[in-house]
């Protein structure tokens, strides 16, 4: 949890405006807002019979909550918070999303927080997870946080998180005697969750218990290679931590926390957590529609605690119309994007973007939509040689320029926002 005492805001309204700030620049908008708007229009063909969707019954969290099993004493609030999330959404397209609400930490569970959800619904690859990250490190920057450390780990599929499991029930078993008797009866149904309260305790047999990076199959450690590469090309540095875990029915593949370091005692203070909840998240889906419970409905999130002291009310700020659209192409430009998106925010040149997507012609198609007379294009020769892109809407025209210069040139040409 962020204390205030830690950063430069005076008070939790401050935090939460520059919070949402630095989310809504990279694309987050209100779950409150997002559940306004119009729903798409279904297209139909000439000729061709309406599929109809088939609709279910989207249960409520006390049901869900009813049939799980909690590895952490955090992981009840992501039930209503996927919920609210995903019931709330009817297309099947790509979604940034932040919701605030109000509860405790994880840590000091008798102090009242303002928690910030950021949630990317509708992407299975790791830019997902990467730009939550980057983002949470952002807020965590600009308030000032000097020392952060980000901890990361992947629990893979469930097939391979069974397998995991089963051994953690094995190991714990050898150590029975040295468990606390009321966490013994939970080792034969819940052993994840007893060495998650173990590891809480600092209890020494965790650190020789089994691994759930171990257990990855090939096609696990690529996706979660694929994140470290992201977090890489832009420069963050991660520490492989086996010890960030969570419940099997809430998360799958990447889990990570992001902590700031006390200056005096050297002691790790939680900021921020999250990671990909599938399983969850496919429980909530409004409509199958192609993507029932059986397939999973890809979503991940991060969620931000600060403590409760003053003002938590914040006004929102109508926010300049930018001027640019960032495109990317191919996989070399994606990942490069998040360190262009960062550069551009902190020198204030807003943007518009779709990181989410991956064909050039999605992406085109929403920068004409905006209307933008300007577009950053980042291609593989672009990236691998540093520069970017400025093409002239209008005109077609464009200007290779290095990365390094990119904000001096569009200043230069005022190239910034539109009026």
């Amino acid at each position: 949890m962020f204390r205030l005492k830690d950063t430069q805001h005076q008070n939790t309204a401050e935090f939460l405006s520059s919070a949402i700030g630095i989310a809504e620049y990279y694309g987050f908008s209100s779950l409150e807002d997002a559940g306004k708007l119009p729903r798409p229009k279904e297209i139909v063909l000439a000729n061709q019979p309406v599929k109809q969707i088939e609709k279910r019954r989207i249960p409520s969290a006390a049901e869900c909550e009813s049939e799980m099993t909690f590895a952490r004493r955090d992981e009840r609030a992501l039930v209503s918070a996927a919920k609210r999330c995903l019931s709330s959404l009817r297309d099947t397209g790509s979604r940034l999303l932040w919701r605030q609400s109000t509860g405790v930490s994880r840590e000091r569970s008798n102090v009242p927080s303002v928690i910030l959800e950021l949630h990317v619904v509708g992407s299975s690859g790791a830019i997902a997870e990467a730009l939550l990250i980057v983002v949470a490190d952002a807020i965590a920057a600009e308030a000032g946080i000097k020392q952060r450390v980000l901890s990361i780990n992947s629990i893979g599929s469930t097939d391979s998180s069974n397998r995991y499991v089963r051994d953690i029930g094995v190991y714990l078993r050898k150590h029975i005697e040295s468990i606390s008797p009321t966490l013994r009866p939970r080792v034969g149904d819940d052993p994840l969750g007893v060495l998650i309260q173990l590891i809480e305790r600092g209890h020494p047999a965790t650190s020789r218990a089994p691994q759930s990076m171990e257990y990855l199959t090939e096609d696990e450690r690529r996706k979660f290679w694929n994140l470290l590469e992201y977090l890489e090309v832009f420069g963050l540095p991660y520490e492989l931590n086996p010890q960030v875990l969570g419940s099997r029915d809430c998360w799958v593949h990447s889990i990570f926390e992001i902590a700031a370091v006390d200056e005096e005692t050297g002691a790790r203070i939680l900021l921020a957590y999250g990671g990909r909840y599938d399983p969850l998240a496919a429980r909530f889906s409004a409509s199958q529609g192609g993507a029932g419970p059986a397939d999973g409905v890809p979503a991940a999130v991060i969620s931000i605690a600060c403590e409760i002291h003053g003002k938590t009310s914040v006004k929102r700020e109508e926010r300049i119309a930018p001027a640019l659209y960032f495109a990317h192409l191919g996989p070399e430009a994606r990942r490069r994007s998040l360190g262009v998106m960062e550069t551009l925010r902190k020198a204030e040149i807003p943007v518009y973007q779709s990181l989410l997507h991956e064909r050039i012609a999605e992406q085109m198609e929403e920068a004409k939509k905006y209307a933008v007379p300007y577009i950053l294009l980042m291609g593989h020769k672009e990236a691998m040689e540093g520069t970017i892109l400025v093409r002239e809407v209008a005109t077609n025209s464009q200007d290779a320029v290095q990365l390094p210069e990119l904000t001096n040139y569009l200043k230069r040409h005022r190239v910034v926002a539109v009026a």
